[in-house]
């Protein structure tokens, strides 16, 4: 059994989140990206030791609350299981038209399929 300290936590507290405006500004301003036709990811390098999380769904591209809360409930999950394997950057997490006719499964694995792209593109530069 492991110890407190050495223990890998799987939350998703206040830390590992954008929350100003200006979070989301420094994202859109030189990112590496990762796309999909449902999703698209926006990152940047910071100098925090953790990456941080922030999620865009518009009512633009997704009609109901209850969907565009689903969609960020899974998003967020997927972040808080693969945070450990992500490198240290601002992400941002854009949907776009269609995404609600993904079921949870579906979007949980094209989440996967885009921290690995998007894992790739930042340790290439």
């Amino acid at each position: 059994m492991q110890s407190a300290s050495t223990q890998v936590r799987y939350t998703f507290g206040r830390e590992l989140r954008l929350l100003t405006p200006g979070d989301f500004k420094s994202v859109f301003a030189n990112p590496t990206r990762a796309a999909s036709p449902h999703l698209t990811l926006l990152a940047v390098s910071t100098d925090t030791d953790h990456p941080r999380l922030g999620l865009t769904v518009a009512k633009k591209h997704v009609k109901k609350a209850c969907q565009r809360n689903r969609i960020k409930r899974v998003v967020r999950d997927s972040f808080r299981l693969h945070q450990h394997d992500l490198p240290n950057v601002d992400i941002v997490v854009i949907a776009k038209k269609g995404v609600d006719e993904l079921d949870n499964a579906a979007i949980h694995k094209l989440v996967e399929k885009l921290w690995r792209k998007l894992t790739r593109r930042c340790n290439e530069s």
